[in-house]
């Protein structure tokens, strides 16, 4: 198997079980937050993991996004982020991205917006919160 290059973006309960499960596989994986305490807890899950702010196009430019394979995008409480996250690495070229949504209408703009697979992690992953 060839070793593939994995970018996530929000490393909430959700990414950073994305990311883990990448890792675990033996994927190379970034993971990237606002949040610097979510960065210092996934430094365990991933190969490499920044603090950033990846609404700005500079930002994104400068982790080199450009050269992952695949990137995830698991922002949830913030969907305005989420959407432009999208946008702009659809515009850098990102070629697969792969994007959560809190629900359909949000999917539906992801999808607008340019995401290769929109996922609804409340209905996928089959977990139900107590």
């Amino acid at each position: 198997m060839m070793r593939q290059q994995y970018a996530v973006v929000g490393l909430g309960r959700f990414g950073t079980s994305v990311a883990r499960r990448l890792y675990e596989a033996g994927h190379e994986v970034l993971g990237i937050d606002v949040n610097e305490e979510r960065v210092e807890d996934a430094k365990l899950y991933v190969t490499h993991v920044v603090v950033a702010d990846t609404t700005e196009e500079s930002t994104l430019t400068a982790v080199g996004i450009r050269n992952f394979d695949c990137v995830i995008v698991a922002i949830g409480s913030d969907m305005q982020s989420n959407i432009l996250t999208v946008l702009l690495l659809k515009e850098l070229g990102v070629k697969k991205v792969i994007a959560k949504a809190i629900g359909k209408q949000h999917g539906q703009v992801l999808d607008k917006v340019g995401a290769d697979w929109i996922i609804y992690p409340e209905r996928d992953m089959g977990e139900r919160v107590a």
